[in-house]
């Protein structure tokens, strides 16, 4: 008989409704009746595309013994951390503090109150390497709860004050300066791994916002080693088992250090982050080798991410029949039915041998640079990229008959609005009208599906048809509001500059508390928990204070206020410190913190936007990149932005102005002239 997760609208909750289990939905009911049977509480947290999430809910909350151990010890929570990211949060840094570690799926035992006292992350049905079995352990857990109350006490004590200690707003620790941001990448640099891209060690991570600051750095400073960071480790995991060579899409992370074997899963989030930074990356590099991963990597999402409502699906799940990686690996000889007289070829390609490199079969991955495979191959470049290009395209039709992966198809606002502004940015430089019609759909979902008319956004929207749920979160509502900018800079529509402020204005409103100028994740008016939460290093996606930040940055250069710069700057000397030291935990930040250092190369574009000046005016911004670039544009309506106020289209004709520290250069109605202006300091009037 189905629990009562089968009602649920996450599809993760909705994988464990017909575990013998009793699992509750986070929710009052829950503690209630903790608090009515004086029984700790068993919460379990993890994500549809969680390999070992998976593994655990097999081997111990599938077992009608385990099942039936903790429906008589505990009353049991399951929570999908991607729809409320707050519990994963406070409870993360609680099994973090209590041992050294966290990762997913997350056990953790709680008082009635919802205090932590223990945890954990995934443990075996039976003792082995060392670990002992979930039912040892949870008998022990709660053995101390009946038995060891003063010991109890003292734990849940120590986690009230550490919840105190960490929600506290810290103090100055440092000046925000260019110093510090030199400071920071010399930091990234004594990790960066040389040989293999990246920064060193394994489980080998994307760290896609330490790889843009590496690129803004080099933009700024010049420095060849920066940029050498940010390509090579792109061009890295492009070439490796992280990236689908097949599909397209890029994996959550690689076991090991040479970006063979990935974790299989695909997340949103981070191919919304790589998209980004490929398009940036094309823009100082022009490698073609870049643009077709990143190409690739878009049509993996209209391919198989994307809705019919025009909405992107969270993930794609690592197993698929039961088996981590199984849609994904081929042998030799499924090669050689495939492809016939292009099979040699591809095995030299992508190194597939008998035997292969992963457990029996093989992970396609490019080991060689693509050139040295043609010279190896006698063959010229071009005929290798066609013939590779044709083998792809038969192995994927035959991948399509596979089991696929689970798909979870829920819409979350700010994983959406990243790839959203991945994709303007990318139709922008591009030019390319399916990528930009890809992006103002999704833009429009958010804004009619998941935008309240006061602004306020919320989190999910479930699965195609569902409802949209829950209150969002700070990341929610600053990512929107930086989609939404994107979009217009994109489509020079000013309505779409109007969206956004009205998602940033709702942002600051619920979200940032002027007593102690800081940004919380949670709002003002939210679920009361143990603690508000307020996380400031980035994780797997962009820390929300630091999404909010840049909104703050950006609403400031279009206003023309000063004020607007000097709050964030305030706000980060905090963190000063932190950013300097530990550069990869807070990569997205010191981005920020290099746009509120420099302020903003901010361009206004004057006249009809379909116009073919404008058109070609815009495609003079997009040559360049400015990493600090705010473009607005009046769309031949009424200025809704300082910006904008004052500026003329001379004699008529489509005209852009150029302003650097809320000063102009002279206006400007030719796309030749117009990239001197911004690619050399301004002559200021």
């Amino acid at each position: 008989m189905p629990n009562r997760l089968a009602t649920e609208s996450s599809p993760y909750l909705r994988q464990h409704a017909e575990n013998p289990v009793d699992w509750y939905p986070w929710g009052t009911e829950a503690f209630e009746r903790a608090r009515a049977e004086q029984r700790p509480i068993l919460l379990s947290v993890g994500y549809a595309a969680c390999h070992w999430c998976h593994v655990m809910a097999h081997e111990s909350f599938e077992d009608a013994d385990t099942a039936a151990l903790m429906n008589a010890l505990f009353v049991n929570v399951k929570v999908d951390r991607e729809e409320r990211p707050d519990v994963d949060a406070i409870y993360m840094q609680a099994v973090q503090a209590l041992t050294g570690q966290g990762g997913w799926p997350m056990t953790v035992v709680l008082t009635p109150d919802g205090t932590p006292y223990w945890g954990g992350t995934y443990f075996p049905k039976d003792d082995r390497h060392g670990m002992p079995s979930f039912t040892r352990v949870i008998q022990a857990v709660a053995n101390a709860y009946r038995d060891q109350p003063d010991a109890i006490a003292r734990t849940t004590d120590a986690m009230r004050a550490l919840y105190a200690n960490s929600s506290r707003p810290a103090g100055p620790s440092g000046t925000v300066d260019a110093a510090l941001l030199e400071r920071a990448f010399a930091q990234l640099a004594t990790r960066y791994d040389r040989p293999l891209g990246g920064f060193t060690g394994a489980p080998k991570f994307p760290q896609t916002m330490a790889l843009d600051f590496c690129l803004r750095w080099h933009a700024r400073s010049g420095d060849a080693l920066a940029l050498e960071i940010a390509h090579r480790s792109f061009v890295a995991m492009g070439r490796g088992g992280l990236f689908d060579q097949i599909g397209g899409g890029f994996a959550r992370y690689s076991t090991d250090a040479e970006w063979l074997v990935p974790h299989f899963e695909k997340m949103l989030y981070d191919n919304a982050l790589l998209v980004r930074l490929g398009v940036h990356l094309w823009q100082v590099t022009r490698d073609e080798e870049v643009r077709r991963i990143t190409e690739a990597t878009i049509r993996w999402l209209a391919r198989e991410m994307t809705l019919a409502n025009g909405g992107f699906a969270s993930s794609l799940d690592a197993d698929s029949e039961g088996v981590e990686g199984k849609f994904y690996v081929w042998t030799a000889h499924e090669l050689d039915a495939v492809l016939a007289d292009d099979a040699a070829i591809a095995r030299a390609y992508w190194r597939v041998q008998p035997g292969g490199n992963f457990e029996g079969h093989s992970i396609l991955h490019v080991p060689v640079a693509p050139a040295l495979v043609a010279a190896r191959l006698g063959l010229p470049e071009a005929q290798l990229r066609s013939t590779i290009e044709r083998a792809s395209g038969a192995l994927l039709t035959v991948r399509e008959q596979r089991v696929r992966p689970g798909l979870d198809d829920k819409v979350l606002a700010g994983w959406n609005a990243l790839m959203a502004r991945a994709l303007a940015d990318a139709a922008r430089v591009w030019h390319d009208p399916a990528v930009r019609a890809l992006a103002v759909r999704n833009a429009t979902l958010l804004r009619d599906r998941l935008v309240n008319a006061d602004g306020r956004v919320t989190r999910v929207l479930s699965g195609t048809h569902g409802p949209s749920i829950g209150p969002g979160f700070l990341e929610d509502h600053a990512a929107v509001a930086l989609a939404f900018l994107s979009i217009h800079e994109l489509t020079l529509d000013p309505a779409w500059l109007h969206h956004a402020r009205r998602v940033a204005d709702a942002m600051r409103l619920h979200f940032f508390d002027e007593g102690t100028v800081a940004w919380y994740d949670t709002p003002s008016d939210g679920e009361v928990l143990i603690t508000r939460v307020r996380e400031l290093n980035d994780n797997a996606t962009p820390a929300g204070p630091s999404l909010a930040l840049e909104v703050m940055l950006r609403f400031g250069e279009l206003d023309g206020n000063t004020a607007a710069r000097s709050e964030p700057l305030t706000a980060m000397t905090a963190l000063a410190e932190p950013m300097s030291k530990w550069p990869n935990a807070f990569g997205y930040l010191l981005g920020v913190a290099q746009l509120a250092i420099d302020g903003a190369v901010a361009v206004a574009l004057i006249g009809d936007p379909d116009s073919a000046g404008i058109q070609a005016l815009a495609a003079a911004v997009a040559e360049q990149y400015l990493p600090t670039l705010v473009l607005a544009s009046t769309g031949g309506e009424t200025a809704s932005a300082a910006l904008l106020e004052g500026r003329a289209a001379i004699g008529g004709t489509a005209t852009a102005h150029v302003c650097r520290n809320f000063r102009c250069a002279m206006p400007v109605t030719d796309a030749a002239t117009l990239l001197q202006q911004l690619c050399t300091p301004l002559a200021v009037t």
